[in-house]
């Protein structure tokens, strides 16, 4: 019989007891997560599995960033969501953070429904002590690496696609950053993607138990514990290879660290016009400083749509001939039903009217 629940036990005791039982966490660990503070960026197969771990685990605060809301095709791996998530199109950062306080509300889980650009990337991560990559593309974490190396915070980079995966610990002036072991972002079309390779469940498991693994190494203050290399997985056939990335800013070749030139973050554009990995769909930037009245272009759209527009205090949704477009509170918008920006961008002229 169970005593964990036992009258009289401190509730800390009771809920992270087995977790500060392991020599590696311990009670100063535990104490330690307790006061943490990290970033997810991304809340889709990784991310979802990321920030369930650390608000199980008891961090202090965690931040989920994402510009998405949440489809049927999410739920076989992302695994915070469910179908009536789904169904009301939630933004995927609420249905974390709603599911996420049901779990431990003793976290603070603060969402944030956004596209990470260099204009507001460091508002994002500046005043934690860990970003998390949970992105599906490498133009963002590139920008992620930019503002890590600048600000000297711990990153840990994720991907998976298909059966495979790869994740490496960065700490700026200590590890190889990313633009040590990649000089540029791969040009489009050279990677798999979710579009070409799908992904299973499993491959995202791992990867984020991996990823998070090492953010408990950093935030109970054991960064001399890190796999300080390249991780690569292929969770089909069990093959683990590791790679040795070399010093941080080796002979002052990598621009990043080594010269500190922030290419990406210092890009200067607000948002970008991006074809969504898996969704025949397009995302146009919000325009600026702007809030949308929802009701007003759902009058607008209500004659051409094919059925009646729907929203919340997110989001509007609408169905025009053969694309469902979705439009957030700030002005940015997904266009379902194309892959080619320009037809995107003038769906979203066309109804928007920005």
């Amino acid at each position: 019989m169970s005593t964990s629940g036992a009258s009289g036990a401190h509730p800390d005791l009771a809920r992270y007891g087995r977790q500060s039982l392991a020599s590696v966490i311990g009670a100063t660990g535990q104490a330690a997560l307790s006061k943490a503070r990290a970033v997810v960026i991304g809340c889709g197969a990784l991310g979802t599995h990321i920030a369930d771990a650390l608000v199980r685990g008891g961090v202090g605060f965690l931040r989920i960033v994402d510009r998405d809301y949440v489809e049927l095709n999410n739920l076989q791996r992302q695994i915070l969501f469910d179908e009536a998530d789904a169904a009301g199109g939630v933004p995927k950062a609420i249905a974390a953070a709603n599911r996420l306080k049901t779990i431990n509300s003793s976290v603070a889980v603060e969402p944030v429904i956004a596209d990470v650009t260099p204009a507001n990337i460091e508002s994002f991560v500046s005043d934690t002590q860990l970003i998390l990559d949970a992105t599906d593309n490498f133009e963002i974490r590139f920008l992620i690496n930019d503002a890590a190396v600048k600000l000297s915070i711990p990153w840990i980079y994720g991907a998976c696609v298909g059966v495979s995966g790869m994740v490496m610990t960065i700490v700026p002036g200590v590890t190889p950053c990313l633009r040590c072991v990649w000089d540029e972002p791969p040009p489009p079309g050279m990677n798999p993607t979710c579009d070409t390779a799908g992904i299973i469940a499993p491959a995202a498991s791992i990867v984020a138990a991996y990823q998070t693994i090492e953010a408990f190494k950093i935030l109970t203050g054991q960064q001399g514990a890190i796999t300080s290399r390249l991780m690569q997985f292929d969770v089909w056939t069990g093959k683990v290879d590791s790679f040795d990335c070399g010093a941080p800013g080796a002979g002052g070749s990598c621009r990043c660290c080594g010269e500190r030139k922030f290419d990406h973050l210092e890009a200067g554009h607000a948002g970008r016009t991006a074809s969504l990995c898996g969704r025949d769909a397009v995302q146009i930037p919000s325009p600026g400083q702007i809030r949308l009245d929802f009701e007003r272009i759902a009058e607008t759209v209500q004659p051409v749509a094919k059925s009646p527009p729907t929203w919340n205090r997110y989001l509007l949704r609408f169905e025009v001939d053969a694309f469902q477009i979705t439009v957030f509170a700030d002005g940015r918008a997904i266009i379902k039903g194309t892959n080619e920006p320009e037809v995107a961008r003038t769906i979203y002229a066309r109804y928007i009217g920005i």
